[in-house]
């Protein structure tokens, strides 16, 4: 009787689970609220009669825990994660900067392009992925699930939130690093909802000194991390008396946020009225503009109708690129449906010439469109951008590289050699994406271009892949990076990779843009026979220029590197292009020829210069928190931090990243008068000056660990090993626990 009781409960629950989320998918938001509400004291109720286990589960999972996970302590050195802050207490007494984490969730990519909007309609895309913090953002130094979450469409959009349902939502450094290197500026959630948000809420509110400090520490942890501002979202009823506070925090956080970092944005979400009403008003009006005209934009809820854009313009007046119009990408409610329809939405925001937030474009992996998540993704952005158009433009600044690596893989190389066969994801390790248009019939294009994550790299973990049947036309074109790049009198110097089969061959094609509005363009043709190269391309190109060396370093198998040097100066680098062609003959319509190449890499700085990495005498490396751990067969493991910073204080703005690895030796070479040269174990890559090695296994007979941190430049260039700092850690009888 008892586990039929028992069993019924569990399904009861689980019921109501499922109503819950159908519910969300067709009702407006105050529905929602009175419905959940009833639901919960439905489960209150049955608190009293059911084991306290189900009850956790009840508001998570149907899955009964296997066992409780141990509470999760920020002091204790462990593998860094990214974590949100869940009180208003933890924010008053700043115990987020007490945290062993904090260090490790500094953003270091400074934002890579203007430091304003631009007065044009924009695209904010606002993130919610299952709550946030999963395999693709928690793990700080990468995870190991190759087929996490990915966003590489930035040059699609202007701003970025990360979002989750807890009160204060502090941005992953990963995905900061990867927005600000595309020209994104990236914004955390501040949010209240529910009865627990009224709760906070209240407190928040219940005085303006109080309100003035919250605001003040959320400016302040803007800053300390590195990312762009707060979307305020407040989905709670608010005390009317209380209104005058909420705007004061509303002015306050503007203010210190524009005071501490110029450029930063706050942005208020179409919610509570100026009268203290839960009322979404889907549209600027005079019911919300009081928000509105506090911050720098406003978000507004996605149930809008159609001539809502065009009526908040006008009320907006020469503010409109400050409205922001919401899509839901599930379609809750939203206009045109959202799904594959996000695209009609858009088109109507277009048209009324006020900017637009797309909502949850994690759609497309957490409800796995077919065929896969690459195709799928590539499929969806595609049709934002034949709605909105492109909005960042790359390279801007040299050096400029590129090794396409998306932040995820199944392998790690470095200029061609293999560090690593694991799968891994770090988004923080994601280089420039290509704009590479999507095709939607296969066989539209003769040949196929996609990043590929599956065949050997050059650097990272991805590639551009040209496979295809190569027919009647001289040669194939596809857009690499639309570029915004005015040069001086420097020749630039271009190098790029490639793996190719047979004579297939790859170009770059640039396009320039003269102070006349001319346009050139101008090939960097691959290496080959001269008068053939020129023959065929001399009547198609202003220019075609060949490589001035071309080499094939023996540490990366098949891969040939091509340097080429032009001078343009006064001219705009506008466009770069991969050119895919083969010397031969002119063919007639029924000749067919099959073509494959892999392009690696592609560098840009200017000719004869390269960055200079400091050398390992000029770093100091030290490490902490060394915890061992026995295991089987006499082995070890150990745990430490390991933290490096320059002696004299040099300007390290040119260092791009570090590689760490553990040189491992045994008590057999120690004892030899020359030691065999040492093989290195890839541990992984940090963006800040420490990384955490957790439980590395440790044989016996090793005598000693030697942890190099090798410093990689922004142009792609990175010291070599023996050059490198590094930190030695002997096996000294350690106490084990």
């Amino acid at each position: 009787m008892a586990k039929s009781l028992f069993f019924l409960l569990f399904i009861f629950i689980f019921t109501l689970q499922m109503l819950n989320r159908l519910l969300r998918a067709f009702f407006k938001r105050e529905t929602l609220i009175s419905t959940r509400n009833f639901i919960l004291s439905i489960i209150t109720k049955l608190s009293l009669l059911t084991p306290s286990s189900i009850m956790a589960s009840a508001s998570k999972s149907p899955v009964l825990p296997l066992s409780n996970p141990p509470k999760f302590d920020p002091s204790q050195p462990s593998n860094p994660v990214s974590y949100p802050i869940k009180t208003l207490q933890e924010l008053e007494s700043r115990s987020y900067f007490d945290s062993f984490h904090y260090p490790f969730n500094k953003s270091s990519t400074p934002l890579n392009g203007d430091l304003y909007l631009p007065p044009k309609p924009r695209l904010l895309v606002c993130h919610d992925m299952a709550g946030g913090y999963l395999d693709d953002d928690k793990w700080v130094q990468g995870g190991a699930n190759s087929d996490a979450y990915a966003i590489w469409h930035w040059y699609l959009m202007d701003v970025f939130v990360y979002f989750s349902h807890n009160l204060i939502t502090i941005p992953p450094p990963s995905w900061v690093n990867a927005a600000h290197k595309h020209g994104v500026k990236v914004l955390g959630t501040f949010l209240t909802e529910w009865d627990e948000g009224r709760i906070v809420s209240d407190q928040l509110l219940s005085s303006t000194a109080y309100a003035r400090m919250c605001a003040e520490r959320l400016a302040e942890l803007s800053v300390a991390l590195g990312f762009d501002g707060w979307l305020i979202n407040m989905e709670v009823k608010i005390n009317p008396s209380d209104v005058a506070n909420l705007k004061e925090f509303v002015n306050h956080l503007t203010d210190m946020m524009h005071m501490s970092k110029p450029g930063s944005l706050v942005i208020w979400y179409d919610s509570v009225t100026v009268h203290g009403d839960l009322a979404w008003q889907d549209q600027l009006n005079d019911k919300n503009k009081a928000f509105f005209d506090l911050c720098d934009g406003i978000f507004i809820n996605y149930t809008w109708k159609e001539g809502y854009p065009k009526l908040s313009g006008d009320i907006a007046g020469d503010r409109k690129f400050d409205v922001y119009m919401g899509i839901d990408v599930f379609g809750r409610n939203t206009y045109g449906g959202g799904e594959w329809n996000t695209n009609l939405a858009l088109n109507v925001i277009r048209k009324d010439d006020v900017s637009a937030a797309i909502f949850a474009p994690g759609w497309v992996y957490e409800k796995k469109q077919p065929p896969d998540f690459q195709t799928a993704q590539n499929r969806w952005w595609d049709l934002i951008e034949k709605s909105w158009g492109v909005m960042q433009s790359y390279p801007r600044e040299i050096p400029f590289y590129s090794d396409f690596d998306q932040g995820r893989g199944h392998h790690f190389y470095l200029d061609g050699r293999q560090l690593s066969n694991a799968d891994w994801c770090n988004l923080s390790c994601q280089s420039f994406q290509p704009f590479l248009e999507f095709s939607e019939d296969p066989g539209s294009d003769d040949i196929q271009v996609l990043v590929n994550l599956e065949e050997e790299s050059y650097s990272g973990g991805g590639n551009v892949t040209f496979e295809g049947i190569l027919g009647s036309i001289p040669y194939f074109t596809k857009r690499l990076f639309q570029a915004k790049l005015l040069l001086g009198d420097p020749a630039l110097g271009f190098t790029y990779s490639v793996k190719s089969d047979g004579d297939s061959l790859v170009g770059i094609s640039l396009e320039f843009l003269s102070r006349e509005g001319e346009t050139i363009t101008v090939l960097l043709a691959s290496h080959g026979d001269t008068l053939l190269t020129l023959n065929k391309f001399s009547s198609k190109f202003r220019k075609v220029i060949m490589p001035r060396r071309v080499t094939k370093p023996e540490s990366a198998d098949g891969w040939v590197l091509q340097e080429n040097i032009i001078a343009m100066p006064g001219y705009t680098l506008t466009e770069i292009q991969a050119v895919c062609y083969k010397l031969r003959p002119e063919i007639n319509e029924e000749q067919i020829s099959e073509y494959y190449a892999v392009l690696g890499h592609l560098s840009i700085q200017y000719s004869g210069q390269h960055v200079r990495l400091p050398p390992s005498s000029s770093w100091v490396v030290e490490g902490q928190d060394v915890s061992w751990k026995s295991g089987t067969e006499k082995s070890k493991s150990v745990s430490l931090t390991i933290l490096w910073r320059s002696k004299d204080g040099n300007d390290l703005n040119e260092i791009q990243k570090y590689n760490i690895y553990v040189e491992k030796t045994s008590e057999a070479d120690g004892n030899l008068d020359v030691k065999l040269q040492a093989a290195q174990e890839f541990l992984g890559v940090a963006l800040v000056d420490a990384f955490y090695v957790s439980e590395l296994l440790v044989p016996s007979g090793i005598s000693s660990l030697k942890f190099v941190i090798q410093v990689c430049g922004a142009d792609g260039t990175c010291q070599p090993l023996d050059d490198s700092p590094s930190f030695q850690l002997d096996m000294e009888a350690p106490n084990t626990l």
